[in-house]
């Protein structure tokens, strides 16, 4: 039984980047896990995914440029002032890799929370 399944296939795309792979397959999907890589995608981070119909699961086509991606737990409440603090904790360097925040608008990065004004709850990073 899964506790947090977003958690299990960013750890999975984590172990594949560290072995070099250039494509995998997670065995299990959802809503938030689609609207991750989707976010991750058109940041240039993953190449195309695809979702497995007959097995419930996805398939991720890397491309080299990501080089860590993570669940933050807990999911943190942030305000829209208070999105610096874990850009510092959870980033590198400033503007390299992207938080990404659930909002009453959807799920965004953190540019477009602090340029629209929004707060949220923290749910990934990735750079």
């Amino acid at each position: 039984m899964r506790h947090d399944i977003l958690a299990d296939a960013l750890s999975a795309i984590t172990n594949a980047i560290k072995s070099r792979k250039s494509e995998l397959t997670i065995g299990f999907k959802s809503d938030l896990i689609i609207k991750n890589l989707e976010v991750m995608k058109n940041e240039g981070y993953i190449g195309d995914y695809s979702e497995i119909t007959e097995k419930k699961g996805i398939k991720i086509m890397l491309n080299g440029k990501l080089n860590k991606c993570n669940a933050i737990k807990p999911r943190f409440s942030v305000k829209k002032d208070g999105i610096e603090k874990f850009e510092k904790r959870y980033l590198p360097a400033k503007d390299f890799g992207c938080i990404l925040i659930s909002t009453n608008k959807g799920l965004m990065t953190h540019y477009e929370a602090k340029e629209k004004k929004l707060g949220g709850k923290l749910i990934s990073y990735f750079y």
